[in-house]
């Protein structure tokens, strides 16, 4: 709260859930999930950010029943997401997993095995989702000298952007046969729900390696588990699930998914946690960017990062 308070504009007046005092004075409300009853709490309310990338589906409903109140969401976690996808990239071309798993039990065998790792120089990387931290991603890849393309929905023609090719998303099926790394970074919505099922990953080289870092839902789980099984692609790395755990209880014992991915030696799996959620350098550029937010409210400017009611981010 410190480093908030030291980035805000003296306009900006803070109170925190347990203070009810202010409530019908509250006219822009931080938080992640909020209910209908903690929506219906502010009476005068405007604007709602979401202090992440994405709305929950449960207060999407809830502010349908309240079209005047506009929904911001903060991107500070795109480097950190982006360095995420790119370390679960090169575990999963380089085959690191399996290897140090057969090294603690002093097993050198896979050093001698070929064909086990991919190069990242000169192949060519398509990142679906080029926003926030599809660009950031995109810097990454171009120091390993890779040939980047990206989709994204808002373009209607193939564009260069910092030496990216940016296509529009219905050129998906043309680009993925060209495609050695397919990294996901979209949200879920109805226009993206089961993107990529069997037909679109029968498209891929069978050397290409999936990265999902966006929404588990975007993949279908069950051609993204057989492709696996089979090699029809060579590997995955996966940040983003189709099964969560419902309270505390369960977390640890809530399957990621409906298929056995955990048999599996050729993905590297990881438990939603791209965003670098309660690290400190995390937190302060989520306060950095809050304060971005709440400024520009406080000066009359309008506020960025807002969410799309149509199109769900």
């Amino acid at each position: 709260m410190a480093c908030l308070q030291s980035s805000l504009d003296p306009l900006v007046e803070i109170t925190v859930a347990e203070d009810t005092s202010r409530d019908d004075q509250v006219t822009v409300l931080v938080s992640g999930r909020p209910n209908k009853e903690e929506i219906n709490r502010f009476p005068q309310l405007e604007k709602l950010i979401i202090p992440w990338a994405g709305v929950p589906e449960e207060t999407f409903e809830v502010l349908k029943a309240k079209p005047a109140i506009e929904i911001h969401n903060l991107h500070h976690n795109a480097v950190p997401v982006a360095e995420y996808a790119l370390m679960l990239m090169l575990a999963a071309a380089k085959n690191i997993i399996p290897m140090d798993r057969a090294l603690r039990l002093s097993n050198w065998q896979l050093r001698y095995e070929t064909g086990t790792a991919s190069l990242l120089t000169g192949k060519t990387a398509l990142i679906l989702g080029y926003g926030h931290i599809g660009r950031v991603l995109a810097k990454y890849l171009k120091s390993f000298d890779m040939n980047v393309t990206a989709t994204r929905y808002s373009v209607k023609f193939p564009q260069a952007e910092d030496r990216v090719e940016v296509y529009p998303a219905n050129s998906l099926r043309s680009l993925l046969p060209k495609t050695d790394y397919l990294i996901i970074a979209l949200p879920h919505t109805p226009e993206t729900d089961g993107l990529i099922g069997e037909p679109e990953i029968n498209l891929l080289p069978p050397s290409s390696i999936l990265v999902n870092i966006g929404r588990g839902a975007v993949v279908d789980q069950g051609a993204l588990f057989h492709a696996l099984k089979t090699k029809r692609i060579a590997s995955a790395g996966i940040d983003v699930w189709y099964n969560y755990p419902k309270n505390e209880e369960s977390r640890i014992n809530t399957s990621p998914a409906d298929y056995p991915f955990h048999e599996l030696e050729n993905i590297v799996i990881s438990p939603h946690r791209a965003g670098g959620l309660n690290t400190d350098d995390t937190e302060r550029l989520r306060m950095s960017h809050l304060a971005i937010l709440l400024n520009a409210q406080a000066r009359g400017d309008e506020m960025p990062n807002r969410v799309d009611r149509q199109k769900g981010y």
